[in-house]
Order: structure tokens, then sequence, then C-alpha cells
């Protein structure tokens, strides 16, 4: 089961189990997430509609569940410096809630997990590239400090209830299917005004990207392989891309010329209250797994750039 499966990670997260012939259960309510990223594969799924918050019939879609993939969260990092509510309703509660479910549908074999967490819970880290081993951990957004809760439940359940669990720290996903994000907003203020783009912080932020199909790979082997009990990994890139170098990427992308650039300086140089300006993943542990990315930060973005450019034109 794949929760969350309409939205963008979890739509390609179907796609690439079906490819393996796995029998897939999508389960989303829709709220971010949209039908039509499954429409071409609806035939080889079941789908149901609806919410891990207010969900009573769980239990009994997960009976026969070997494995999930919890893929559902609320996705905009941005909206927690005004509402502090949604994380803790769709990341915390929503996971509390699948937790229960497994452990009451199959009390003797509760199906095994994996969760899609971010690289938002190590906050501020004073160790770049960060290691998964890094502490404390002081997330800085509310969605980050969601995640965390989500992970540390996690973990209880699985050392409780027998649930083999793993837990993924992404850095910045992008590519086709996106629905938010720097080169998803950056596209449509240059459509609203081709001569001029606000940029959000000083553009001296540094960040890691990974293309959506590299970070589902890296997943999908690091679950198949897993040896232990509960496990975390990072997924994301060696190095980085700095902001400045974005806007670039995107007008050219986009065959414009003459732009003005503007920065908004944002909140203490980064882009907005909860925004961690310098993040970079230590990846040497999910490599060790024998998967490798495709694409470093800025190939990743220059080639998910002109994915959002023709998903949104065509």
């Amino acid at each position: 089961m794949v929760t969350g499966g309409a939205g963008f990670i979890g739509s390609h997260m179907v796609d690439a189990l079906l490819k393996r012939g796995c029998e897939v259960t999508v389960y989303d309510d829709l709220s971010s997430g949209r039908i039509e990223f499954l429409e071409h594969c609806m035939d080889n799924i079941e789908f149901h509609q609806r919410d891990l918050v207010n969900d009573n019939g769980l239990k009994d879609i997960l009976k026969d569940i070997e494995h999930v993939y919890h893929v559902a969260a609320n996705p905009d990092v941005r909206i927690g410096a005004d509402d502090t509510w949604t994380s803790v309703e769709q990341n915390i509660i929503a996971t509390y809630n699948l937790l229960e479910a497994m452990r009451k549908a199959r009390p003797k074999d509760p199906a095994s997990l994996t969760f899609t967490s971010t690289s938002t819970v190590y906050g501020n880290a004073s160790v770049l590239p960060t290691p998964e081993d890094y502490g404390p951990l002081m997330p800085i957004s509310q969605y980050g400090a969601s995640k965390l809760a989500a992970e540390a439940i996690i973990s209880a359940f699985s050392d409780n209830f027998g649930i083999k669990a793993s837990v993924f720290r992404f850095a910045n996903v992008v590519g086709s299917r996106s629905t938010h994000g720097i080169l998803f907003d950056f596209y449509h203020k240059l459509k609203q005004d081709p001569t001029r783009l606000e940029i959000l912080g000083d553009g001296l932020q540094r960040k890691s990207y990974i293309h959506v199909s590299d970070c589902v790979e890296g997943v999908l082997h690091a679950t198949e392989t897993q040896k232990t009990d509960f496990e975390y990994f990072n997924v994301g890139t060696d190095g980085f891309a700095v902001i400045n170098q974005i806007p670039g990427i995107v007008t050219e992308a986009m065959g414009l010329e003459n732009v003005d650039f503007h920065y908004t300086g944002g909140h203490k140089g980064a882009g907005w209250k909860g925004d961690v300006k310098y993040m970079s993943l230590a990846v040497d542990k999910i490599l060790a797994t024998g998967w490798q990315y495709r694409y470093d930060s800025v190939q990743t973005l220059e080639k998910a750039v002109r994915e959002i450019i023709s998903d949104l034109e065509s």
C-alpha cells in the first residue's frame, strides 16, 4: 500500500512498484494528490479515496497488505509559520492512526513500513554534510518537527509491536508532477511577469536536490535490502546547489532573457520562517547499499525544470 499515492512522490512510487510486478493499493484523500497522476494505471491498482485522520475502516484495508510505503503528508513546509495545526494532524496523527491500524490488522505478523521523512528534522545542523547519527535534532519548522515526532512514534511501534520499519530523510525532491517548490514557484512567477523574478531569501542558501526518479529508486532499493528491524537513511546527492544558480536555470529553460532578479532577503537570509538556509546530506550509508543516484543537484534542477514546464504546458 502507498499512502499519498496520488501525490508527487507517491505516484512515482506507485509506478516503480508496478514495474516490479507488485500488487499495489493506493490510499489518498486527494487533498493535495491528483487523480490524473494515476489515470494511466488505474486499471492496475486498487484505489481508496480516504483520510488517514478519520478512517475507521483502515484496519480492514490493511489485513492483506504486506508492506506500507507511508508517503502521505502535508507537503508544504512554508505554511507552518501561520498554520501550526495542519502538520500535527497530517503528519503526526495520521502516522499514529496508520501504525495503530497496522498492529491491529495483523497482530501476529504486521506489515512492514517505509516512512518518507525529511532533511528538515536536522534543523540548522552544525555539521555539513549531515549524517544520520547527527544530534541533537532541533528542527526549526512545524513540518520538520512533525516529521521527527512521526519518526519517534514509528521507532516505538517497531520495537513494541514487531513492525519492521525504515525512515528516509529526503533532500529537496524535484521532477515531473511537482505541485509546489522553488521550480514550480519560479515558473508561475515568470509566467505572470517574464521581466522580473522575486526570489525568497538572499540567494546564498545552499541546498541538496534529488530527482524524484532517483529518490524513489533509492528508497525501494534500501527497503528491499534492509537487514535490520529499524533503520534510518538520508536520501540525496553529494554536494548542493546555491539558490542564486536556480533563476538562471529556470529562465534559460523558459527561453527568457534580461530578467531582473529581485532577492527579498527573507528571514535571516533564508526564504521564510522555518526555512533551513544550508542543507547538505551525507549519503554514504544509502550508497553503501549499492544504490547510486544518476543526477547531481544541478543536473537534477536542469532536468526537473524541463519536466515541470512540459507538465504545465502540455
